[in-house]
């Protein structure tokens, strides 16, 4: 019995090894040209998007005398910038995500339809020019549709090689100005919306944003929505201001799909603990009913466990997710009833290994696919398993156990001697 359970707590450790081996060959497939691929990814889709406020200002010139290196005075001009708040901000994003897939990672691409009507007025008793500066939300992106007015005037830019659309705009004393925006435009992981640099006041402000998935969430360092509304599709989002001072800013993370590198890579890692519960179930149960099951048993029985892991982490980038995990569930409940069948009998292989190879193996793998439940589903698993094993095996005389391999040894050796006639005190 000792030497049974050290063979078996060997093989343990031997397919552990392999198993640290396997998830770090898939971890190292998905993360060694992640950095490359999402660069690749950027170059066809985009990149984040971070779009800001137009910003407002116009130039005031005023003179004053200073001292020359000869000791005279003279008059210079110096110009200063003086910036203009928003007097009201009205904006509508839509998000249409499609995740988009590179190796053995998804990508969070999406289409935003964005749209902005800003007011402002002149604060000033006379006639100015305002300079209102319009700022791409990235470089690495394309826009189609683009559109830019002033006071309904569409705006023709012929020069966009820089980041940057600065508009000159003339208006009267208190006159105001009406500012119209909008592309469709293509980005990456998230989107912000930026009031400007620093702390910012402002005023009017509403935000609309509609989205065509159901998990929502927001990056760090960003203001939650004011209100927001289920739909057919997904969110409706809103942000009503009326004067704000923030230095945050509105931003959108969008969700993230499965990921079949970094789950295949989880599931090797902790593939031992499955083994360790499935194997200590299955010699339990074979001590209760008085079946043996050598050590060479228990190898293929983990080679069988090995094969789920390496199937799945060299199919998942070839076939859908749930796919693969099914090809590989099956493929290994094969290989272990099977061969089971012909070692104890089609009855065992079925019920008591089938089972715990359906709980252990497959049900605690399929457990990663819901993060954040892994390790409620072992520990789950753990209490269960405890307690129908302390049930099963509390009327055990385990002294008895232990010592019947050498109590039988004897015995059969004694037994032997009195058929030939030899005295057993030579023993």
């Amino acid at each position: 019995m000792t030497k049974r359970i050290v063979a078996i707590i060997l093989i343990l450790a031997a397919a552990s090894v392999a198993w640290m081996f396997l998830g770090g060959t898939t971890s190292g497939r998905t993360y060694n040209q992640s950095s490359k691929l999402y660069g690749k990814v950027e170059g066809l889709w985009g990149s984040i998007h971070e779009q800001k406020a137009p910003n407002v200002f116009y130039e005031q010139k005023y003179q004053r005398k200073v001292k020359n290196d000869k000791g005279k005075l003279e008059t210079i001009t110096e110009t200063c910038i003086k910036n203009v708040n928003l007097d009201t901000s009205t904006v509508n994003v839509d998000f249409d995500l499609t995740h988009r897939k590179k190796g053995l990672l998804w990508y969070d691409t999406y289409k935003v339809d964005f749209s902005g009507i800003y007011k402002i007025s002149n604060p000033l008793t006379h006639m100015e020019t305002f300079n209102i500066n319009f700022t791409f939300p990235s470089k690495n992106a394309i826009f189609d549709n683009f559109r830019l007015s002033i006071n309904g005037r569409p705006i023709e830019i012929n020069d966009f090689s820089q980041e940057v659309i600065s508009i000159p705009v003339l208006l009267g004393a208190g006159q105001e100005g009406v500012i119209e925006v909008g592309y469709v435009s293509q980005g990456l992981d998230k989107w912000f919306y930026k009031f400007g640099e620093g702390v910012n006041r402002v005023k009017q402000f509403g935000l609309s944003m509609t989205t065509n998935f159901n998990d929502i969430d927001f990056p760090t360092n960003v203001i939650s929505p004011t209100s927001k509304q289920k739909t057919a599709t997904g969110w409706k989002l809103e942000w009503q201001y009326k004067n704000l001072i923030s230095g945050f800013q509105i931003g959108m993370d969008m969700p993230e799909k499965l990921n079949p590198g970094p789950l295949a890579s989880q599931m090797s890692f902790f593939a031992p603990v499955s083994l360790i519960f499935f194997f200590f179930v299955i010699f339990m149960v074979s001590i209760i009913k008085d079946i043996k099951i050598h050590p060479m048993n228990y190898i293929f029985l983990a080679a069988s466990f090995f094969a789920f892991h390496l199937l799945f982490s060299y199919i998942v980038d070839h076939l859908d997710i749930y796919i693969s995990f099914l090809i590989a569930s099956v493929t290994s409940m094969f290989l272990v009833i099977s061969y089971m069948r012909i070692v104890v009998g089609a009855r065992f292989a079925a019920v008591e290994v089938g089972i715990s190879h359906f709980i252990f193996l497959i049900l605690f793998s399929l457990a990663h696919f819901f993060e954040g439940y892994t390790g409620l589903t072992v520990t789950i698993g753990a209490i269960l398993t405890l307690g129908a094993m302390m049930r099963l095996t509390a009327k055990i005389n385990w002294a008895e156990k232990f010592e019947t391999k050498t109590f039988s040894s004897d015995a059969s050796y004694i037994n032997r001697n009195m058929e030939t006639g030899n005295s057993t005190e030579s023993l």
